[in-house]
């Protein structure tokens, strides 16, 4: 009797244990490389990296202008629409802040903000397959240059 009361007890415990629906995968994490020929783009290169971080996420980009100008920088959100710092070089400019929303799961959105006004939108999908993420944005540089590109980044 008292084994069957172990049995059930253990039974019980192990069940509860077991998430009870397991959560997918963020369909933004990876590593994406743009891909210059099927983009409408101000970069002529391109890697941004997306990693998992707690209930947020970590993005890291490394680009390189028309220009021949690096960037790299990073920023660290949840999908909160709340503003968090971009640190680093950045051509959006030094004091820019990130917000990120989540609208469906596959496409997300930020904005970014310089000095309290909003200077760039982007909408960013990932395909159905998970192997292609297009980021449309607009709005401005930090040299108030009108930016209105589409980038198409690959799955690595």
């Amino acid at each position: 009797m008292i084994y069957r009361h172990v049995f059930i007890a253990a039974a019980l415990l192990a069940f509860a244990a077991t998430p009870s629906q397991a959560q997918p995968a963020d369909s933004m994490l990876g590593t994406w490389k743009l891909n210059v020929a099927k983009s409408k783009s101000p970069y002529k290169s391109g890697t941004s990296v997306v990693e998992a971080v707690g209930d947020g996420v970590k993005v890291t980009a490394d680009m390189v202008g028309a220009d021949g100008t690096a960037y790299h920088w990073t920023w660290t959100a949840k999908y909160d629409g709340k503003d968090v710092p971009i640190t680093g070089t950045t051509p959006f400019g030094a004091g820019t802040v990130a917000a990120l929303t989540r609208v469906d799961a596959r496409t997300a959105k930020i904005v970014t903000k310089l000095n309290g006004k909003v200077t760039i939108t982007q909408t960013l999908v990932v395909s159905d397959d998970g192997r292609t993420r297009t980021i449309t944005t607009s709005g401005k540089d930090a040299k108030g240059r009108a930016i209105e590109s589409t980038a198409v980044y690959e799955k690595q």
